[in-house]
């Protein structure tokens, strides 16, 4: 069936001048036919929003402008120098891309740390710096009280000069509420008046963007401006919500925008996906400071095409945009991310059972949260709840404020949180955590063994057992608002409280039954077994990947994190399990969930098409439809062609020879014919509406007195994509993954008898699977 197919590029013909003679003549008529394609035409070959590129069209489009360039390479020396420009103009752009995201994400990253200590209280040295730099110069700081100096002041100790006692605790209280509602309240407000595309997470949008579909704005400046302004405001405000995810959006924005500073890229809609893929990259490379991690990200998870040159360029993307953030220093720690961790402890072969543990509960997880946030997101589109974009936001604001403040780990910032669970305690460090018995007997040098747990331990276990239950319902009703909100950092949030409750529960296990026969092998009495902070990172690893369905770039991105070769195999258990868990109760990551809950038309190349349809079954028209509507190659008049244009909505017509023979000619886009009959009546005298439209290469001798007529053949696809009637659907489905196509005309013995979309073909596969066709809402 695949040489039915008709799956061959043909390159359009070049007209040579006698083609374009006229043989008629006449007193008020044209000495030739109206061929006013000789130069192309600003909007030509462009496309409408909301519809899909046409991936042939564009791939070929770039190869004839690259053999176009080398071929004039050879006449002279500037032609030469403009062939290696364009190039080169390629790693350019991603060293640019690299250098603006790494700029962006530092101070991201800078502002939201100085406004989250904002809600706890101010630097009376100078009001621009946070809590933490504020108290490194003074001279007045102990190593137990490190987080305590007479230069930060709470907003008790400002409003009645004191911390202590009941009034101040409510002081601090109301101001923290207070000024988590302002945030929240000025975050939505800009996204709503000046960018509504930038709120969510930007990444199942951006999925779709890469595979074809244009969403005009959703990159653009003002949606950048807006989003990188608002994230900082919507993470300092306490939400559960990251920035990780919006990180890439902002990347994919400062591609899209510098994408317009090269004419290789700007007018290719193919080939500045391949840039923004490498966006992508670099978005990722500076959420987690992991640079291969964020290519394996963009590869495993949001590009549809993505070639070995993309590849190359994403790295070095990453690369650059690692380097620049480094270079801020934006945490004061040499390190590119909050919690970077180094374990010292290696793991033993029995704790692969509680690390797939994890992986169940980080399945469970991903399936619990994908279903009941889908459900309240389709709650918020269909109710009168989506009104009020507003008011939800600074409800689920004022909730999370008021539940958040009594407890110390839903207080601090949820990065501050996952680096607190990650940590391996040691001699030094103060937190409840760490409030272990016989805490500096210490057997191994420098290194703490295993000991009894202290107060400070098990009331941290209850504070984080509470903590863990309202990251798991409000993130659940966060995601998906109109502000920007990330996912990665809240799902590692839930699965490292889980695994840092279940590591320290190993631990004291460990330490109290060390004879017991899974322990006396490889656990004596006094040596540090268990890492608790491990089992935080495999327990975060294995939550996300529940979520998003992320196997190899998760790993990646945890292990560059840590820094730790050999924790990979614990990693790749819980990542692998969680999604096994996950795919189980439900096939689709979160991201696709939401893409097919705003009906983009996006194919998933994953998923394989397993039903016994044939093309008839699909196309358009069906029986009992109306025929399907179709140019003539040389009979029909401007009018005619307006008017077909102005009763329907269909993005492309069908050319064939006749209505009779129905013989196939080409296909020609509607905004193509919309451009070039407005152009022609502007720039030729005597183009009325009963001038004749040619799709032919000659054209026959008209009488006189007959109004010019038009040629329109340099618009005409003359190689449209074509299947027979009785292809399979399953070979259909493939070609229209691995060509990125629009539509695929379905002949029979040569004869026109419909056509099939990207809608039609997504629509097919819904009904196929028992879900609703009609949530297909774009094509």
């Amino acid at each position: 069936m695949i040489g039915n197919a008709g799956l061959v590029i043909q390159q359009p013909t070049i007209l040579q001048p006698e083609d374009r003679s006229y043989n008629g003549g006449g007193i008020g008529s044209s000495n030739r036919m109206m061929d006013f394609l000789e130069e192309p035409i600003p909007g030509v070959g462009t496309y409408d929003d909301f519809n899909t590129i046409d991936w042939v069209r564009e791939k070929s489009r770039d190869r004839d402008r690259h053999r176009e360039i080398t071929n004039k390479s050879k006449e002279s020396t500037w032609a030469l120098i403009h062939s290696v420009s364009d190039a080169f103009s390629g790693w350019l752009l991603m060293l640019l891309i690299g250098l603006l995201s790494g700029s962006l994400a530092g101070l991201i990253d800078i502002s939201a740390h100085w406004m989250t200590d904002l809600k706890e209280g101010i630097c009376t040295e100078g009001f621009w710096f946070n809590h933490e730099h504020c108290c490194w110069n003074s001279d007045h700081v102990t190593f137990e009280d490190r987080d305590k100096c007479p230069e930060w002041n709470s907003w008790s100790q400002l409003i009645i000069s004191t911390d202590e006692g009941a009034f101040a605790y409510i002081v601090n209280y109301f101001m923290y509420v207070l000024w988590a509602l302002l945030f929240a309240f000025l975050a939505v407000s800009l996204v709503k008046v000046f960018a509504p595309y930038a709120c969510g997470s930007g990444i199942p949008e951006i999925k779709t963007i890469l595979s074809g579909f244009i969403i005009r704005g959703y990159l653009g400046k003002w949606t950048l401006i807006i989003k990188t302004i608002t994230l900082v405001l919507a993470v300092s405000s306490g939400l559960s919500l990251g920035k990780e995810g919006p990180l890439v959006h902002v990347a994919c924005c400062c591609g899209n925008i510098l994408c317009h500073c090269f004419n290789k890229y700007r007018k290719n809609e193919a080939k500045r996906r391949e840039v923004l893929s490498a966006a992508a990259a670099a978005g990722v490379s500076v959420a987690f400071g992991a640079p291969i991690g964020g290519v394996l990200f963009s590869l495993e998870e949001v590009s549809y095409y993505f070639p070995l040159k993309t590849l190359w360029r994403s790295f070095f993307a990453a690369l650059v945009a690692a380097f620049t953030l480094r270079s801020i220093n934006p945490f004061g720690n040499s390190r590119l991310v909050l919690f970077y961790v180094e374990f010292h402890t290696p793991w033993h072969l029995f704790e692969l059972v509680p690390f797939i543990l994890l992986g169940i509960f980080g399945g469970l997880w991903g399936a619990l949260f994908i279903r009941t946030n889908i459900a309240w997101c389709r709650k918020r589109k269909t109710t009168q709840l989506g009104r009020y974009p507003v008011v939800e936001v600074l409800v689920v604001t004022a909730i999370t404020a008021i539940l958040a403040f009594p407890n110390e780990y839903t207080r601090m910032s949820t990065s501050e949180l996952i680096s607190e669970l990650f940590n391996d305690c040691g001699l030094l460090d103060s937190s409840k955590l760490c409030d272990y018995e016989n805490r500096f007997n210490t057997s191994k040098g420098g290194e703490l063994p295993d000991r009894p747990a202290g107060v400070g331990v098990y009331s941290a276990m209850w504070q984080l057992a509470l903590t863990l239950i309202l990251k798991i319902v409000i993130t659940i009703f966060t995601f998906g608002m109109k502000i920007p909100s990330g996912l990665f950092i809240p799902s590692m949030a839930v699965g490292a409280i889980a695994g840092r409750l279940l590591g320290v529960g190993m631990e004291q296990l460990a330490y109290y039954h060390h004879d017991w026969a899974i322990f006396n092998s490889w656990c004596s009495q006094g040596a540090d077994c268990i890492t608790p902070g491990l089992y935080a990172m495999v327990g975060a690893a294995a939550c996300l990947g529940g979520v998003t369905r992320m196997t190899v770039s998760l790993v990646v991105i945890m292990f560059e994190l840590t820094g730790g070769l050999e924790y990979i195999v614990p990693l790749m258990a819980a990542a692998m399990t969680s999604k096994w868990v996950a795919d189980a109760l439900g096939r689709e990551g979160i991201y696709d969930a939401h893409i097919r809950l705003n009906g983009y038309p996006f194919l998933e190349a994953k998923e394989e098409f397993a039903h016994k349809t044939l093309a008839m079954d699909v196309m358009k028209p069906r029986r009992n439809d109306p025929l399907l509507t179709v140019l003539t190659q040389d009979s029909m008049t401007v009018e005619d062609v307006e008017t077909i244009i102005s009763e329907t909505t269909y993005s492309g017509f069908p050319v064939v020879v006749s209505r009779e023979s129905q013989r196939l000619v080409g296909f020609v886009l509607r905004r193509d014919l919309i451009i070039s009959i407005e152009n022609a009546r502007k720039k030729q005298d005597g183009v009325v509406s009963t001038s004749i439209i040619y799709f032919t290469e000659h054209s026959p001798p008209m009488p006189p007195y007959t109004p010019p007529t038009l040629k329109l053949r340099n618009i005409l696809d003359l190689s449209p994509f074509t299947v027979t009637d009785l292809t399979p659907m399953e070979i259909v489905v493939d070609i229209f993954r691995k060509l990125g196509l629009r539509q695929c005309l379905v002949t029979h013995n040569g004869r026109l008898l419909g056509i099939i979309t990207k809608k039609d073909v997504l629509k097919h596969i819904a009904q196929m699977a028992n879900q609703d066709p009609d949530s297909i809402l774009f094509n």
